[in-house]
């Protein structure tokens, strides 16, 4: 399909989704691979995916999330730290736990 009818479709389907856990998937469908981009703003954006990764996986748990670990996932932009979290909150019983810090 052309580009200019794709947009506002994967646009409007994201939007009317909002925050249910649909939405994730969606956004995971439709993501554009930017591994071959190496800037501060390619990165930026796969650091901020990752995060809402982490805690998508919490969440979905149940388990409960302080805010200070919520800002310290958040601010994080290391991948390899994100990648380690990510795999952790798979099985943490708290979220702090994802940060293996003990």
């Amino acid at each position: 399909m052309p580009e200019d009818l794709v947009n506002p479709v994967v646009e409007f389907t994201a939007q009317g989704l909002g925050n249910r856990p649909a939405a994730h998937i969606w956004r995971n469908l439709v993501a554009v691979d930017l591994s071959f981009c190496t800037s501060s703003l390619s990165d930026g954006i796969r650091a901020e995916s990752r995060a809402e990764d982490i805690l998508f996986v919490l969440e979905k748990r149940g388990v409960t999330i302080p805010d200070d670990v919520r800002e310290r996932v958040n601010d994080c932009e290391d991948p390899e730290i994100m990648r380690s979290w990510l795999a952790r909150a798979l099985t943490a019983a708290t979220a702090e736990e994802i940060f293996g810090d003990a």
